[in-house]
């Protein structure tokens, strides 16, 4: 319709305007004056016909109650108070009701872990720690910690599995709290951030990657290039003074390994054995318990048990730092330095030997001069041989 209105009003416009000169010479006075008059009576036919449709449209009665926009007026205090009303309201009824809990966060194991004595059945049913593998890929030495089978899987018993991971975070613990050296071992794709984090809150080592056989019975060669610093008891760096004898020392060896899959880690765990080392194992109801020393019966394919088990464990290592502080700042030392370390070498210390160097080289200097001038007195002088 509206596209019809515009041809029409623009149409008659064009039609109205006057011709060129150039157009009415090659026109004779009859035919122009005939095609003018059937151009006026066909306008004035579109004119009615289109007044027609205007007033059926006007006639509706959705455009009878039409009001056409005016200018926007000064705002009432209607909406004020309406608006004031509804906020009223909200804040008396913002209490009532029930309490929407937090939606899960995946990543809320791994920055926030939770503690050992945060650790119930509930958390480790919901990190789905209890399944197993089939029936047919079950280890016989599992069976103390299988509770039973449902559908041809075997159901790990969590009360086993909270026990020792209790157990196992006293150990790191323990060992974090006498200085030793902790190192988590994950290498199983999605376990590097759990590793990380754990390792960085009890202070100690991580590996995500894979493990270099000979690391712990061959350190000496592999890890010669590595680093090594001299800390005290309240972990300051006094590696100056000890330039010397650290340049000769040896690899520093672990004194705990966490090891987050034992089955992929064989030879780590065979290297611990043979040099003494304990270790700490997540064991699946496929794996041997016998290859570490404090076995975890869980789920090790799931990767939310395997951060609950490694932020446990990492919690454990920083409470066991803590405490090694704060029994520090009181001037008690809770581990002992490594044997042929002895005490760093002060400036009064350098200048003693730089004394004594020097008094070496000075009587050695005289001890030559005295040898020199008795050598001159029994040889003879050119004049007694010209003689």
């Amino acid at each position: 319709m509206i596209l019809r209105n515009v041809a029409i009003r623009h149409g008659r416009r064009a039609l109205a305007a006057p011709l060129r000169r150039s157009f009415l010479r090659t026109l004779t006075t009859d035919t122009l004056t005939h095609d003018t008059s059937a151009i006026d009576s066909s306008l004035q036919n579109q004119l009615k016909e289109t007044h027609s449709i205007e007033a059926n449209i006007n006639a509706l009665h959705l455009t009878q109650s039409f009001v056409p926009p005016t200018s926007a007026s000064e705002p009432t205090d209607a909406v004020k108070d309406a608006y004031a009303h509804k906020q009223h309201i909200k804040k008396r009824t913002l209490t009532l009701g029930s309490i929407v809990e937090e939606e899960y966060v995946p990543d809320s194991l791994v920055t926030n872990p939770p503690r050992p004595e945060d650790v119930t059945l509930e958390l480790l049913l919901a990190s789905q720690s209890h399944l197993g593998h089939s029936t047919s890929l079950w280890n016989p030495a599992n069976q103390r910690y299988i509770f039973g089978i449902r559908q041809g899987v075997h159901i790990i018993s969590l009360e086993e599995t909270a026990a020792h991971l209790r157990r196992a975070a006293k150990v790191v613990e323990g060992v974090a709290y006498h200085g030793g050296l902790i190192l988590f071992v994950g290498t199983r794709a999605g376990q590097a951030p759990a590793v990380v984090k754990a390792a960085t809150m009890a202070k100690g080592c991580h590996l995500f990657e894979k493990w270099i056989p000979g690391s712990i019975t061959n350190g000496d060669q592999i890890l010669a290039r590595c680093g090594i610093k001299v800390v005290d008891k309240d972990d300051v760096d006094i590696t100056y003074g000890f330039e010397e004898k650290v340049a000769e020392w040896k690899a520093l060896k672990p004194d705990l390994v966490v090891c987050l899959n034992p089955l992929e880690n064989y030879v780590l765990l065979h290297e611990c054995g043979l040099n003494n080392i304990p270790t700490v194992g997540i064991v699946d109801t496929d794996a041997d318990p016998t290859w570490v020393t404090y076995p975890i019966p869980a789920n090790d394919d799931s990767l939310r048990c395997i951060q609950v088990i490694a932020g446990v464990l990492g919690r454990a290592g920083q409470e066991g730092q803590r405490k090694r502080l704060e029994a520090a700042k009181t001037g008690e030392v809770t581990w002992l330095p490594p044997p042929g370390l002895g005490k760093p070498e002060t400036e009064q210390d350098r200048q003693k030997a730089a004394n004594r160097v020097k008094k070496v080289v000075a009587k050695v200097e005289e001890e030559d001069a005295q040898v020199k001038s008795r050598r001159g007195r029994l040889l003879p002088s050119r004049e007694d041989d010209e003689l």
